[in-house]
Order: C-alpha cells, then sequence, then structure tokens
C-alpha cells in the first residue's frame, strides 16, 4: 500500500492517490445525488484551504454533507482530479476525515483566493473519424 503524503493545496498536481491534507472549511453545499457509470451516488461539495489557497473538494458517499462551515479538519486518502482548468480533491470511502485544533489552519479570511492548476490543462478535442451515436444505434462517420 502507498504512503499517505501530506501536501499544501497549492502543491497538489491532478492524478495524485493518497494525499494528507490540513485545511479550514470555507464553504459546504449540500448533499445532491448524481449518476455516474456506476449507478447513483451521493456527494457534497465543499471549498477548503490552507495558508497556500483554496480548492474545491467532492465528499462522495458516507462523507457527503459530514462538514461544516469553519470546521479544521485532516482528511486522509484524497485523490486529486481535474475539471474546468483547476485541480481538485475528493474523499470517498478509503479516505478518513478527523477534526484537528483550530490554530493547525489558518481562519477562512486568511486562505488565499488562489486555486490550483493542473500541469496538462484539458481541452477538449473535435471528434475526427470513429462512430457517432444516432437513434437505433451506431453508423460510420465518413461513409
Amino acid at each position: 500500500m502507498s504512503e499517505e503524503k501530506e501536501k499544501k493545496i497549492m502543491d497538489l498536481k491532478e492524478g495524485e492517490n493518497d494525499v494528507n491534507v490540513k485545511v479550514r472549511v470555507i464553504e459546504t453545499r449540500e448533499p445532491k445525488v448524481i449518476q455516474t457509470r456506476k449507478g447513483p451516488r451521493t456527494i457534497s461539495e465543499a471549498i477548503v484551504g490552507d495558508e497556500t489557497g483554496r480548492a474545491k473538494l467532492t465528499l462522495w458517499g458516507k462523507h457527503a454533507g459530514t462538514l461544516k462551515e469553519g470546521q479544521a479538519v485532516e482528511i486522509s486518502g484524497v485523490w486529486t482530479t481535474q475539471y474546468r482548468g483547476e485541480v481538485q480533491l475528493n474523499v470517498g470511502y478509503r479516505g478518513e476525515i478527523r477534526d484537528i485544533p483550530d490554530e493547525e489552519v489558518p481562519k477562512a479570511e486568511e486562505v488565499p483566493e488562489q486555486t490550483p492548476k493542473p500541469e496538462h490543462p484539458y481541452t477538449p478535442r473535435r471528434q475526427a473519424g470513429g462512430y457517432r451515436r444516432q437513434r437505433g444505434g451506431y453508423y460510420r462517420r465518413n461513409e
């Protein structure tokens, strides 16, 4: 099993696993159910930050809706993704969230506005050739 790495928000890169962060919860949103390839999943989103910056955190499954604004927490088992040009954090069933002493992270108003950016921003490519879906099945383009 890989060893967890404690990271600061602005040091995060997309595609990391088993990351550990100590953060202040700046903002939370209500849980919602989304459809995924694996079926419906309950998630909630929060904005968290430390002395280096802030990032969106998606809480999956049992963690959805568990954070409160102003809370100081350590989150372990985090993985990172990128979405709309920003690195984001995710915590799922293998992750853990625990309260930490308030003085270990800056207050919400002391967290910088900057967010981590991916090294290789995703740029959608236009589809050339291949198969396209239409009512009644697939057809081959350019034939």
